[in-house]
């Protein structure tokens, strides 16, 4: 499967390579770069075909976007993607009174949550200047989920659907951004988001994965129907796909229980009978479904991107996706490459 192949949107008829370039390490996530090794991985990227690039302004508190921006601005800007979030403000304030956790440092600003009609209009002005482009191509409505907020604030959700989507509703109208959606980590959320408004495409971190397949039972059907498009972070669920049943391993961003920690095992022994790595098992898992256009993995360094270059790219034969699901390790109407 060629990483950098590229696939159509039905709706927006925008273009993106089946794998992206997801812009959250570059806000120093739980770990600091710097600005010169930032701005090499994207031109790194981009020599390699990359053509989707992801951020939002809370990733650093401003510190991927204008990262992106800098990295990206010199390249003709009608050959890339480009998508960012909206829903927090960013306020200037000294950088000794700001928590930044989970970011290693990032910028001098402080964020708060808004998801209203004004506050979203002034969200994607503030992103143009920090990246310096002319344009945004995607923007999503970020974090209107129990995960971020609680089970208990259904509010959010409401205040995101009668404001923040209204403006990106007259954006899109009036040209200023090509697509609209959401970016969540529960899918249930996302189904309501689209049956709720006209939305382009969806950002789904995990909850479509070679170990989660729910989204098989209404969702991804009903996007299919619509033809929405599905973004997919999260394709190794925050590591163990990544890093195999290893002591340790993350799943959902929490040490994986024993029953994730055995479901896994049992990939892994179909992966060495098949000669299969297991993350190009993940990778070519989510982006076989039909309403997946790309997937875009965090990147922290050039021998990550080159990892995840080769592993995308490695040959997969149909025997294993067979014994997958005749084991029952996958669902049976799951699509496969």
């Amino acid at each position: 499967m060629d990483p950098v192949a590229k696939q159509r949107w039905p709706r927006s008829g925008l273009e993106t390579t089946l794998m992206g370039f997801g812009a959250a390490p570059l806000g120093n996530f739980f770990s600091a770069m710097s600005d010169r090794d930032a701005a090499t991985l994207i031109e790194t990227a981009w020599q390699a075909g990359i053509r989707y690039f992801d951020t939002a302004p809370s990733y650093g508190h401003g510190l991927s976007e204008a990262r992106c921006g800098q990295g990206l601005r010199w390249y003709p800007r009608d050959q890339f993607v480009l998508s960012t979030k909206v829903g927090r403000l960013l306020t200037p304030r000294k950088r000794e009174e700001i928590d930044f956790t989970p970011w290693v440092d990032g910028l001098p600003f402080e964020w708060h949550f808004d998801y209203s009609y004004d506050g979203t209009m002034r969200s994607i002005d503030d992103s143009l200047q920090r990246m310096g482009v002319e344009h945004i191509d995607i923007a999503l409505i970020h974090e209107v989920d129990a995960y971020t907020h609680g089970p208990r604030q259904p509010e959010i959700f409401e205040a995101a659907m009668s404001g923040a989507a209204k403006a990106l509703l007259r954006l899109r109208d009036e040209g200023v951004v090509k697509a609209i959606g959401v970016g969540v980590n529960e899918c249930d959320v996302a189904q309501e988001a689209i049956e709720r408004v006209d939305f382009d495409c969806l950002l789904l971190a995990g909850r479509y994965t070679l170990l989660e397949q729910d989204a098989l039972d209404t969702f991804l059907p009903m996007c299919e129907q619509r033809e929405v498009s599905v973004i997919v972070g999260g394709g190794y669920n925050s590591g163990i796909l990544a890093t195999g049943a290893v002591p340790g391993a993350k799943y959902n961003y929490a040490p994986a229980s024993e029953t994730i920690l055995e479901r896994v095992r049992r990939i892994e022994q179909v992966c060495r009978e098949f000669d299969v790595p297991l993350k190009s098992a993940a990778l070519q898992f989510v982006v076989a479904h039909p309403a997946i256009p790309t997937i875009i993995p965090g990147v922290r360094s050039i021998a990550q991107l080159d990892e995840n270059l080769r592993t995308f790219a490695a040959d997969i034969p149909s025997g294993f996706w067979s014994e997958l699901r005749r084991l029952e390790l996958i669902r049976p109407d799951a699509p496969t490459p």
